[in-house]
């Protein structure tokens, strides 16, 4: 069963993360240089309506396999070693992000769109940017200390 969560806890990491990365260092570059405004806020729109699915079910996996790990090897929180807890800790801090930035500037790019408000759209879109940006850095922090925590 530890194998079976390991794999599941591994993959939905590397979607919500690799998600991030692919869509900030590559889709965003070339999407500014290519499409005009109206456009690249259509695409980044239907990008987030299929990718943000993808994020909510990673979640879930990810404190479900995380927590189910955790519990199996250490039995009670105050056995978790530190890189657990640091690891954790940053979870909540990126889910709680990730919820912000679904409910608040999602969905008002969403709203902006619809009645053609590019500069509001746009604005949204960049707030979008700032928070995918911070919850990709914290992701890849996780990953370090969840790969070599328990070295440091």
């Amino acid at each position: 069963m530890m194998s079976v969560a390991i794999v599941l806890h591994l993959l939905s990491a590397t979607i919500w993360v690799g998600g991030m990365f692919f869509a900030h260092m590559i889709l965003r570059p070339n999407a500014a240089k290519l499409l005009d405004p109206p456009i690249r806020l259509d695409l980044w729109k239907n990008i987030f309506k299929q990718f943000f699915p993808w994020v909510w079910v990673a979640i879930i996996v990810l404190f479900t396999s995380g927590y189910w790990m955790a519990f199996k090897l250490y039995q009670s929180i105050q056995h978790f070693p530190y890189h657990i807890n640091i690891m954790m800790g940053i979870t909540i801090l990126m889910t709680t992000i990730f919820i912000f930035l679904y409910f608040s500037p999602f969905s008002k790019l969403k709203i902006h769109l619809e009645s053609s408000n590019i500069p509001e759209a746009a604005k949204q879109l960049a707030k979008i940017r700032q928070l995918m940006t911070t919850n990709l850095l914290l992701g890849l922090i996780v990953i370090i200390i969840g790969s070599g925590g328990r070295y440091f």
